[in-house]
């Protein structure tokens, strides 16, 4: 396969209904969301909803995948930095990139782990997946910053710091705590080399 831009498929209806849903919870949250507010956001009639997602819950759980698509995707890009260091500010950056987004809805995957809790329909063990992964990369990042012993601890603590921040900048609408934030924790991962 070649890379021009004449054979990449542009997104199908699924994959735009999936990125539209993942969106859309974003903004409005899980109860708030129907089924014609993510067809609207991905241009697709809303009787064609229910050709590729049966409920609105089926579109939550493709939701939650394209959050997990997306982590995978940012953390190939990341890995291709030269050091766990690099890495691991390079996540912080991206977060802080974020912060006028976060400042007005909140983290993307914290907010729905957070909505999904509240339920009993097994939806909140899908989200925790996606922060699993990113908790498993952080700890991989530390291990190789030779932190054998407690990089798993790190990886949550710097996964908490981003979750607490993301709160508390969406609590205050104040991104500028996402950027101060940004700025301990690399003073932190720099001194744990």
């Amino acid at each position: 396969m070649t890379d021009s831009k004449s054979t990449r498929r542009s997104p199908g209806k699924r994959e735009r209904l999936a990125a539209a849903a993942a969106q859309v919870l974003h903004e409005k949250g899980v109860e708030q969301t129907t089924l014609a507010d993510i067809a609207r956001a991905a241009d697709v009639p809303v009787g064609n909803v229910y050709y590729y997602f049966k409920t609105k819950n089926e579109l939550v759980e493709a939701a939650i995948d394209a959050h997990l698509q997306g982590l995978r995707a940012a953390i190939e890009v990341l890995d291709a930095l030269p050091t766990p260091q690099d890495r691991l500010k390079a996540l912080l950056n991206n977060w802080v990139d974020q912060r006028e987004l976060t400042a007005r809805y909140g983290c993307p995957t914290g907010s729905l782990a957070s909505e999904l809790d509240k339920r009993a329909d097994g939806l909140d063990e899908s989200v925790a997946k996606v922060m699993q992964h990113l908790i498993d990369w952080a700890a991989q990042q530390f291990r190789a910053m030779g932190r054998d012993d407690d990089s798993r601890e790190l990886a949550v603590a710097l996964v908490a710091a981003y979750q607490g921040i993301s709160l508390l900048t969406n609590t205050f609408r104040a991104p500028e705590l996402m950027a101060a934030e940004g700025r301990r924790l690399e003073r932190w991962i720099d001194s744990l080399a």
